[in-house]
């Protein structure tokens, strides 16, 4: 497999978007990787790392900014033959049959109708949905009508499957019986695919089905990691090497969010300057994390694998959360493990008010974003300033979605900790006390 040609080379991509104001957001920089025969390749990242984004230049729904796609030796200028992709929303034309949506692709491709029915049977027999051939999708689960997804794609016989978290809009259960039954066929050659790029934000998910994980960074998105999983199928949970590779992606993920890399004008690590982007999340929410860890049996301490399991968020829940608490410094984040500071261990023993107290001196301390609005109430003679004053402000440093979001994030904070009030009607700060 080392040996054979890659069936897809990238080199040097980048993907770069407009600003209103006349800037350019990068979404991806300077990413460089190699799908090969045989291989199921994993992109992991928290959410805006640029995956999806990646997707869609591979399958030539877009054209990038610099840098080269190579499918099977010919350069990717357009929608490529030989590619086809699975979306996390289904996608499924709802007028349509099942046979009728799976038949779609070979229609495209002008094959006879005799043909396109016998390889789109063929297919929905393969994905497990024989005898829903005639059922509408409003009529299927959502694990069928991925199903369908499924059958869609493969229908084609492309070289490379790309899948966009097909898995994440399921349940639980659902999920896991279609990923175990996609393995299965995977493993015994019965998939007419020759590699498979998986785009995911689960850590055990991409444990469980990949053979190699490139770890994304953000802002812009990149690789920060190539770590191979070299454990054979079918692969257990439960097993501690399985647990090994969960710790090591996890460790991975840890140290990009720590941000030990170059300065950036927009930051995804907290605590940088004003261009922090920060993640809108309420102090509720921030305030559960710092108890659970507070409470037996972490005392203060935990390994995050176990964490995330115990309550049941997954990697672009967790690590907001978590990585906000280190920005505020009621918390470390590092090696996988999360550990709650003296300050941290102290707001989870305090009462309401004290909590408040502490919090605000943290968020003065430690939010630039919180700060400056604070100064510039403090500074003006009717301490009023509209949301366009900072909203501007930010879109120096951001898109206008990422400026959204950080300002709902520090006006929540700002309301808890009482530094200012936000009048929403008007769109007005100002450091009124009712």
């Amino acid at each position: 497999m080392e040996a054979a040609a890659p069936l897809l080379e990238i080199e040097g991509l980048a993907m770069r978007f407009p600003r209103p104001d006349g800037g350019v957001l990068s979404v991806l920089e300077g990413v460089t990787l190699a799908l090969r025969e045989g291989e199921i390749l994993g992109l992991l990242g928290r959410s805006g790392s640029g995956k999806s984004t990646l997707l869609r230049l591979i399958a030539g729904l877009a054209r990038p900014a610099a840098g080269q796609i190579r499918l099977l030796g010919r350069p990717v200028e357009g929608p490529p033959a030989g590619v086809a992709m699975v979306f996390q929303s289904f996608a499924l034309f709802p007028w349509l049959t099942v046979l009728e949506n799976v038949e779609l692709g070979l229609e495209a491709l002008g094959l006879p109708a005799a043909e396109r029915r016998r390889r789109a049977l063929a297919a929905i027999d393969m994905i497990g949905l024989d005898g829903f051939e005639s059922a509408l999708p409003r009529e299927l689960s959502g694990g069928m009508r991925q199903r369908v997804g499924f059958a869609r794609a493969l229908v084609v016989h492309p070289a490379i499957l790309l899948m966009d978290e097909p898995f994440s809009a399921l349940d639980v259960l659902t999920a896991e019986t279609l990923r175990t039954d996609f393995l299965e066929l995977w493993s015994e050659g019965q998939l007419p695919i020759r590699g498979v790029v998986l785009v995911t934000h689960n850590i055990e998910e991409a444990v469980l089905m990949c053979d190699r994980v490139l770890v994304f960074g953000s802002g812009p998105g990149r690789i920060v990691a190539d770590i191979p999983i070299g454990l054979p199928h079918p692969r257990d949970r439960l097993d501690p090497l399985f647990r090994e590779e969960v710790e090591r992606l996890y460790a991975a993920l840890t140290a990009e969010g720590t941000g030990r890399r170059p300065p950036q004008r927009s930051e995804h690590l907290p605590g940088s300057g004003i261009g922090t982007v920060l993640p809108n999340l309420s102090p509720a929410l921030l305030a559960g994390l710092i108890e659970a860890l507070a409470r037996p049996p972490y005392a203060g301490r935990a390994d995050l694998p176990p964490l995330a399991a115990a309550l049941q968020l997954e990697v672009d829940r967790l690590f907001p959360i978590a990585e906000t608490l280190q920005m505020l410094r009621f918390a470390e984040v590092a090696g996988g493990d999360i550990r709650l500071t003296a300050e941290g261990m102290q707001f989870a023993a305090a009462g309401t008010d004290e909590r408040k107290r502490l919090f605000a001196r943290h968020l003065l301390a430690y939010v630039p974003l919180a700060a400056h609005i604070r100064r510039v109430l403090d500074e003006r003679p009717g301490h009023r300033a509209p949301w366009t004053r900072f909203a501007e402000e930010l879109m120096d440093h951001m898109g206008p979605e990422q400026a959204e979001a950080s300002l709902r994030a520090v006006i929540g904070w700002g309301r808890y900790a009482e530094i200012f009030a936000y009048d929403d009607q008007r769109r007005v700060f100002s450091l009124d006390n009712p």
